[in-house]
């Protein structure tokens, strides 16, 4: 609420107890965002996503991010905050869904989630008409998953083993997934660890794998 201080430098800063800012800022929190009755209105698009909020010896505790992504969209300005809801669960979703008015559900085109079905399956039915997409950093992840598969599977297939610290392959783990605009020149340098001028790459074409 104070420039995205902690509550232990707001307290430090006014000279108070910590126990006195937290209170002063769930109050001013609650008055600022959660009163708003105009933080719902040109909602558009929407983000969701979990959220660790606190990890226990019994399990981590979730809770549900609801974020308007309108303006992104739009070119218009940065994400939004709209709610942060207790649990991950298609119902924690669907129930905050249903609680806003129609008017509103019909006004969202867009939702961007993770892969969790719970979500598309809310979305799906609270907002038939809107479109589920996976946001860029799932796509990203799945897409640099997907691609260590296939380094592990080459890795295999050419020398018969996991990876060692000596084999390039594994030695390219971090640069494979580094973007090409961070790369330094040494990862660049190096970027090509089974090109077609390495013997062991012709024996066995790139993204071979074995039975299995």
């Amino acid at each position: 609420m104070v420039q995205h201080l902690t509550v232990a430098r707001v307290a430090e800063g006014l000279g108070g107890a910590w126990n006195t800012a937290n209170d002063a800022v769930l109050a001013e929190g609650k008055r600022v965002l959660i009163d708003d009755a105009t933080r719902f209105d040109g909602v558009k698009v929407i983000g969701v996503d979990e959220h660790v909020w606190r990890h226990t010896r019994r399990g981590d505790k979730y809770v549900t991010v609801i974020i308007d992504l309108t303006a992104i969209r739009e070119g218009t300005g940065s994400a939004r905050l709209l709610d942060t809801i207790e649990g991950r669960s298609k119902q924690a979703f669907k129930t905050w869904l249903a609680d806003r008015d129609e008017a509103w559900r019909d006004a969202v085109e867009v939702v961007a989630m993770d892969g969790f079905t719970g979500f598309k399956t809310a979305a799906a039915e609270e907002l038939p008409d809107a479109v589920a997409v996976m946001d860029p950093f799932h796509v990203v992840r799945l897409a640099g998953d997907a691609l260590d598969r296939c380094r592990r599977r080459v890795q295999l297939a050419i020398h018969g083993h996991r990876g060692f610290k000596d084999d390039a392959l594994y030695k390219s783990l971090r640069t494979l997934h580094t973007g090409a605009g961070l790369l330094t020149d040494k990862q660049k340098a190096g970027s090509q660890p089974c090109s077609p001028t390495t013997p062991t790459s012709r024996s066995r074409p790139l993204g071979a794998s074995t039975s299995g």
